[in-house]
């Protein structure tokens, strides 16, 4: 138990939990220490069944990460040697950026086209039973172990939603995740629509090949973003991509415990679709790098936004290595929009409110209640 207290002082340390805490209350923090010592003597000793001590100790530290924000969370070195090889093809997925919310797993977005999609999981989704395992209790690290398995293996999910009184159980088969981020068409012949599925490193670079192609068709007098379920990606990605439609003005701002990492973006000259009418769709599962887009569109009063509230995603997570080849996932900074405002837990609200179709909407489909409108907008 001492080596294992020890352990345990180390990465209390190492986290620098206290802030500019005085003497008092580094003798609190020093009491609570030993009164965690303590717990887990007793737990050691007297719980019903024997415990695996390593694992009890990466609940700990997995718990105090989690108590500041459901975005920090602890790999273990198999967990993060599993993420820094999820691409590697041995390993399928579902297709849904997750995070912790109440002790379950919150969807935050379906990857377009992905197994989860396809089979109805919305934004918003709570995944309370993975096959036969309860979430409650489990980490999300553990959470997204479990739904980790081979290409072409079925797993079972329960989820509960709000506004349906019955769990959802969906059975999806584990599929290899290609993300194409850029998708594109032309609507009614004059109106340029592009919906971005995920902020990688070749979005923009997308984006502004497909905005090209429209331009050079006189009859486009609009343009229509559409950013619903984008979860988000690289932050260079979204400064980018707001540029395009920005002739001046603040991006974003970053704001840090370290001065020194708080940062300001800004446009730059040039509109690329030279001030026509753009309209952007987001919805609930609009997150992160998609409010950040979103968010400098509206408050430059450069777009029109039309959908329902984003996610409310609006901090920035750094990967931490660890002498035991794991690894902390840390929220070390929050994104702020130009009006000051920060974009976490309240997410960015539309302009125009339209509620999404009850249907899952498809690029191709007409039953989709926000883009019809958008378009009938456009259309005066």
């Amino acid at each position: 138990m001492k080596n294992i207290f020890s352990t345990f002082l180390v990465i209390i340390l190492s986290l620098n939990i206290s802030k500019h805490v005085s003497a008092a209350n580094d003798d609190d923090i020093y009491k609570k220490i030993d009164l965690f010592s303590e717990v887990l003597d007793k737990i050691n000793k007297e719980y019903v069944e024997d415990i695996n001590q390593s694992e009890v100790m990466d609940a700990a530290i997995n718990g105090v990460l989690q108590s500041l924000d459901p975005y920090s969370a602890y790999m273990s070195p198999e967990s993060f040697q599993n993420m820094q090889t999820e691409t590697s093809g041995e390993f399928g997925g579902l297709g849904i950026e997750v995070s912790m919310e109440a002790g379950v797993v919150k969807v935050i977005s379906p990857i377009d086209g992905s197994p989860a999609d396809e089979v109805g999981v919305k934004a918003g989704d709570y995944i309370v039973k993975i096959n036969e395992h309860q979430v409650q209790g489990k980490t999300l690290t553990e959470a997204v172990d479990l739904m980790r398995g081979p290409v072409g293996s079925d797993i079972e999910i329960t989820v509960r939603r709000k506004g349906v009184k019955k769990a959802i159980v969906f059975k999806i088969t584990r599929e290899i995740i290609k993300i194409q981020s850029v998708k594109s068409k032309k609507i009614n012949d004059n109106i340029g629509y592009i919906r971005l599925t995920a902020f990688n490193e070749n979005s923009s670079t997308q984006i502004k090949k497909k905005v090209n192609e429209f331009t050079k068709d006189k009859k486009i007098k609009g343009y229509i973003l559409d950013l619903r379920n984008n979860p988000g990606g690289l932050l260079s990605q979204a400064i980018k991509i707001s540029d395009f439609f920005l002739t001046n003005g603040e991006i974003v701002s970053t704001k840090s415990r370290k001065e020194s990492e708080n940062r300001r973006w800004f446009a730059n000259k040039g509109d690329i679709i030279n001030g026509k009418v753009l309209i952007v769709l987001i919805n609930y599962g609009s997150a992160s790098a998609s409010e950040i887009v979103a968010g400098a569109l509206k408050d430059n009063k450069r777009a029109i936004l039309l959908g329902e509230n984003t996610y409310g995603k609006g901090s920035v997570q750094s990967i931490i290595h660890l002498k035991n080849n794991g690894a902390i996932r840390l929220t070390i900074s929050k994104y702020y929009l130009p009006s000051g405002k920060s974009i976490s837990e309240v997410g960015i609200t539309p302009d125009i409110e339209v509620a999404e179709s009850d249907d899952e909407f498809r690029i191709n489909t007409e039953k989709d209640n926000q883009l019809n409108f958008a378009i009938k907008l456009l259309n005066g």
